[in-house]
């Protein structure tokens, strides 16, 4: 543990199990990466994967080294691009009045696309179905027009088509989906080199 802790250039990685004092060493590392002056608390990055865990960083963080430890960013990968993408999000056209669409906002859009394309929200278009394909493609970082130039089946052809739809329809309403944060700030990131920098 403290050569992890006392390792302030470059990355670390700790493999370790559940309960052994993770979150221990990444704050202590952050605390001693402050306390050395290394860094300034606005240019550290802490990300986790779950709101509970980014809680206690951010806690932790304050715990350690006080009020200068505030300016930490720390928080869940998804937080932290909503976050990035409603500060600088301007710089590829996002509104930063977006909303976000949970697993119900999506559900209740895609049946009404469903009802409009006249498809069943059954089978293989029930809209978890059809979402979770949408949702594989956007992982990829593959978009509607890829999907519909590569489609090579009738399942595929009307999987790129709702994508589309659902792309329009979330961007009529000015929303993002937790998909969308993080190819959103992929997206911004590779555009906006001064965001990146930033």
């Amino acid at each position: 543990r403290v050569a992890a802790v006392e390792a302030l250039d470059g990355p670390v990685l700790v493999l370790a199990g559940a309960g052994t004092g993770k979150t221990r060493v990444l704050t202590t590392r952050i605390a001693h990466i402050l306390c050395s002056g290394r860094a300034q608390a606005w240019q550290i990055l802490a990300v986790t994967f779950t709101n509970r865990a980014a809680g206690e960083l951010r806690e932790r963080i304050a715990a350690l080294t006080g009020d200068t430890g505030k300016d930490v960013e720390a928080g869940t990968f998804h937080a932290l691009c909503a976050r990035v993408l409603r500060r600088d999000g301007e710089a590829i056209g996002l509104d930063r009045r977006f909303v976000i669409y949970d697993t119900d906002d999506q559900q209740q859009l895609m049946k009404r696309i469903l009802a409009e394309e006249d498809l069943p929200a059954t089978g293989e278009f029930r809209p978890a179905a059809v979402l979770g394909a949408i949702s594989r493609a956007k992982n990829e970082m593959l978009d509607e027009v890829f999907l519909a130039q590569n489609a090579t089946t009738h399942r595929e052809r009307v999987i790129a088509k709702l994508a589309a739809r659902y792309r329009d329809r979330l961007h009529a309403a000015n929303a993002l989906d937790f998909d969308d944060l993080l190819l959103r700030a992929v997206e911004l990131f590779a555009e906006a080199p001064q965001v990146l920098a930033k």
